[in-house]
């Protein structure tokens, strides 16, 4: 039951997910542009309290269940104390265009710890992080739902044994999701810049996913393929270490009763 429970609550945060970034596209931008920074901004305050309320829910269930779980929790607080630091030290010395250390992290944990984890992972990392660089704004939950899917996705991987494989795995994942990180987020502010858009309705959805590419080439590829290219290179680096490091204490807290 207490399984049923908790994976419901993570479905239903990804269709809030998906309803945050899609909804200034689908309802469009009709208002003047006041009232319209007034509505987003109550908006998002709303969706950020229904997050941190899901995730908070499901770190209780994990809590009330095996005894593994609270050690568990301990290792994601640990984790996300550690990678927050790293985008405190990237916000004090940034880095080359899009170039972020964080996410290495999150995909990492994700794989090792599953898609739960890997979902908290992200989400709280973004959460933790804005509180102590001052990030906290209208963009927050917007983050908080992208890296929570980063550290959600790694989880879905394949395990795979041969380590060659596991690293160029991991390494063109982390390559990926520097693009698409960057693709998503740019939904959250996109039909501001560009005006009045009703997805299917005003324009039809071919020329809607049209305009969005273009806008999206010439404003923020380059700086993605930074992003991408620095997850590409630092899971090349780091990759390999630090799963098996994880997968170490993963195992400690982990076992299996064996038939009489």
């Amino acid at each position: 039951m207490q399984k049923v429970l908790t994976s419901s609550i993570f479905a239903v945060s990804i269709l809030i997910g998906i309803a945050v970034f899609l909804f200034p596209i689908i309802v469009p931008a009709a208002l003047p542009a006041a009232d319209t920074l007034g509505g987003e901004f109550q908006q998002t305050q709303a969706l950020t309290m229904v997050l941190l309320t899901l995730t908070i829910a499901v770190l209780l269930l994990e809590v009330q269940g095996q005894a593994t779980s609270a050690k568990m929790v301990a290792a994601l607080g640990m984790l996300i104390a550690a990678t927050s630091i790293l985008r405190f030290l990237e916000v004090a010395i940034p880095g080359p265009g899009g170039f972020s250390p964080i996410f290495v992290p999150i995909i990492i944990a994700g794989y090792v710890f599953g898609a739960r984890f890997g979902f908290m992972m992200g989400a709280l990392t973004m959460f933790v992080s804005a509180l102590l660089t001052g990030g906290v704004g209208p963009w927050l939950p917007y983050q908080m739902f992208a890296a929570g899917w980063v550290g959600l996705t790694a989880g879905l991987l394949p395990q795979v044994n041969n380590q060659t494989l596991l690293l160029i795995m991991l390494a063109t994942f982390a390559f990926i999701w520097g693009i698409l990180y960057g693709l998503i987020m740019n939904l959250y502010y996109w039909p501001f810049l560009s005006g009045s858009l009703e997805l299917g309705v005003a324009q039809g959805i071919g020329a809607t996913i049209e305009n969005y590419g273009v806008f999206y080439l010439t404003t923020s590829f380059v700086w993605d393929m930074t992003r991408a290219t620095g997850n590409l290179v630092l899971m090349l680096a780091l990759g390999l270490p630090a799963v098996r490091a994880l997968e170490r204490f993963r195992d400690r807290f982990q076992f299996q009763v064996a038939a009489p």
